[in-house]
């Protein structure tokens, strides 16, 4: 039933020493291993379970590694909210954990991936949840450690929550009852779930996005880029899990997997096969949202620049118009001044033929200006 090779014997832990904590109406609580604190904030919860039915739930960490020596057909679930490194280090030390793994699971910032570290499976799974009011995709990071008799979750943020996964398994106490095997598998669909409510909400935000585009809304694409830079880290979230839930289906036969096990682990890989396809099609068509939205932006920004360019042809035509006529009623305008100005000693005065000379030249010099501003389109 492990999914993962048991090579040697499993190492039998040291007994606790006494002199540790003492929690009242209970009996003295064991000394925990170096580095183990008495008390944590970071434990969620701490339960042993046997035969699938939870036996106990221990106040600290070396409460936990002592009922595990006691109860050696048990297995202790225990659940870690942004854990210390001491508390890690507890852990490491008492289930024999990898110290590469420790690591990892202290920096977080990890890629989705699945390593075998001698006896113990180490799992790095991303969470995903869909915020409605921000319209935004919000990730959690996951590690999981699993071993024969335990299995320690660790998480680095509010997703996922793993509450629900606790009390679905303790309502299937037969499939409780497989193992850390059957938790881990929990673990999986409950994350793989997660990402139906991602995939509605950005299936639900494409939708908008393309009444936007073409409603010829200016601030749709920033809301293009982030959507799509979701759908990134979307990708690197689900893509992975298609190999992880290969490999360890890979390992069925090998490793003695529960047939039950088996049938459920397929059906998660064949719904975060699905899920990635849909992440995906996302990115395709926000690429293809974001091309359609720069050719309308082009295309409205030409049809602007001519309808400006149409704008100032016209006022030119206007503008043209007014300096013909402007130009026609100056010239008479300057006959009449000139022959307006009574002066005492001006030739034209006194000439008979003075008064029809000037309404002729004002007529001749309207005519020709006229005739001249209709043979170049002005009037």
């Amino acid at each position: 039933m492990s999914l993962y090779p048991r090579r040697h014997p499993w190492r039998r832990r040291p007994e606790p020493t006494a002199g540790g904590p003492v929690r009242p109406g209970t009996p003295e609580t064991p000394q925990p291993p170096a580095g183990a604190p008495a008390d944590r904030d970071s434990v969620v919860e701490a339960v042993l379970y046997r035969d699938g039915r939870r036996v106990s739930e221990p106040d600290s960490l070396a409460e936990t590694y002592r009922q595990l020596h006691a109860h050696p057909d048990g297995m202790a679930w225990i659940g870690l909210h942004r854990p210390t490194s001491d508390e890690l280090l507890s852990l490491a030390a008492e289930f024999d954990l990898h110290e590469l793994a420790v690591e990892d699971a202290l920096e977080a910032h990890q890629r989705p991936k699945l390593e075998r570290y001698g006896d113990t499976l180490f799992v790095v799974l991303r969470a995903a949840r869909y915020l409605d009011a921000q319209e935004e995709v919000d990730f959690g990071e996951l590690h999981v450690f699993l071993g024969k008799d335990f299995l320690i979750t660790v998480r680095h943020s509010e997703a996922p929550d793993l509450s629900a996964v606790r009390h679905r398994m303790e309502e299937t106490p037969e499939l409780l009852a497989l193992g850390p095997e059957a938790v881990l598998y929990a673990i999986l669909d409950a994350v793989v779930d997660g990402y139906a409510p991602v995939v509605a909400g950005v299936q639900n935000d494409i939708d908008e996005i393309e009444t936007e585009v073409f409603g010829g809304d200016p601030a749709v694409s920033r809301r293009i880029y982030e959507l799509a830079r979701e759908m990134v880290e979307f990708q690197r979230a689900a893509s992975p899990l298609v190999g992880m839930l290969n490999g360890l289906m890979a390992g069925f036969t090998k490793y003695g997997t529960d047939e039950e096990l088996q049938s459920h682990l397929r059906d998660v890989a064949d719904h975060v096969t699905h899920t990635s396809e849909r992440v995906d099609g996302f990115r395709q068509a926000l690429a293809d949202i974001l091309t359609v939205n720069a050719t309308l932006v082009t295309q409205q920004q030409n049809a602007e620049m001519r309808a400006l360019a149409e704008a100032g042809f016209e006022q030119n035509e206007e503008i043209k118009k007014i300096s013909s006529w402007a130009a026609i009623l100056f010239a008479p305008t300057l006959v009449g001044t000139i022959y307006g100005m009574n002066f005492e000693v001006m030739p034209e005065l006194h000439w008979a033929a003075g008064y029809p000379f000037a309404i002729l030249l004002m007529a001749v010099v309207c005519t020709s200006l006229y005739v001249i501003f209709k043979k170049r389109d002005w009037l």
